[in-house]
């Protein structure tokens, strides 16, 4: 569905981006930050499962400052290579390449950004420091907590897993403490939004462990999202359960809901 193109950002480096786009006019824009694991096959489903719901999604390549084309699996060889060249990135460069990226988004309108392990921290850091932007939603970023100081400029939803052995849930409830908005617990209902996010965020290797079979942990900062547990499809839900591995499964309702873990294909609620 998606094609390769290339951003510039604001010093002059180019870097390529996953571009995909819906079939009709961008309900809006989502800008995709990858995990340590490059612009993988993964992370271009998910972009491409936000242009199947209507936005024009873009994922930078945000490692191509230290080695182009880095693309990898979810082995402990690809982590070690992935944390070698996340080594070689620093926050400044990853906000930069995030800023390039929600440039070429904002062209359909209104954007948003979501990021997954390392690309949460990178969606965390962007909504105080990156313009342009209507909302962020980060998940399990590793260092979030480091940064808990951080003031965001736009509303943030960030997501973390309770059983996570490397972001503690003390540390994830202190976090809220500093924010105006307290944890709200998701496990098998739906949450009810004015808008519909897909959220896919791989577990196979990631370095954040993993989410608990029944529930997801988040960290409401900013407006208030509201869930509630009925079972009722709608399409303004949002499913969210987890398959059989324990990878979080989100997908919009629909007249037939179903949905689909991109870690295994398929999976049913």
């Amino acid at each position: 569905m998606g094609k390769m193109i290339q951003l510039t950002a604001s010093d002059g480096h180019k870097l390529d981006a996953y571009r995909a786009d819906p079939a009709g006019k961008p309900r809006g824009a989502v800008v995709v930050i990858q995990e340590i694991f490059g612009v993988n096959s993964h992370v271009k489903q998910v972009a491409d499962g936000y242009a199947a719901d209507g936005y024009l999604a873009i994922a930078p390549a945000m490692f191509d400052r230290a080695q182009k084309n880095f693309d990898v699996g979810y082995t402990p060889d690809d982590i070690a290579k992935g944390r070698e060249i996340r080594a070689k990135v620093t926050n400044d460069m990853a906000l930069k390449d995030a800023q390039a990226a929600v440039n070429e988004a904002a062209k359909a309108g209104k954007v948003g950004i979501v990021g997954y392990c390392w690309g949460g921290l990178v969606a965390w850091l962007a909504s105080a420091k990156v313009t342009g932007l209507v909302a962020a939603a980060p998940y399990y970023g590793g260092g979030i907590l480091d940064n808990a100081d951080l003031q965001p400029k736009v509303p943030v939803m960030g997501h973390f897993g309770d059983k996570d052995a490397h972001i503690p849930v003390e540390g994830v409830k202190q976090l809220a403490e500093k924010h105006p908005k307290s944890l709200s617990t998701l496990g098998p209902s739906t949450a009810r939004r004015k808008r519909v996010l897909r959220s896919t965020p791989s577990f196979g290797g990631s370095t954040s462990g993993s989410f608990s079979s029944t529930t997801l942990t988040a960290a409401k900062l900013g407006p208030a999202v509201r869930y509630t547990s009925s079972r009722s499809a709608s399409t303004s839900e949002v499913a969210v359960t987890a398959c059989s591995n324990l990878h979080a499964v989100a997908t919009a309702a629909r007249s037939t809901p179903k949905a689909v873990c991109v870690r295994c294909m398929p999976v049913s609620p």
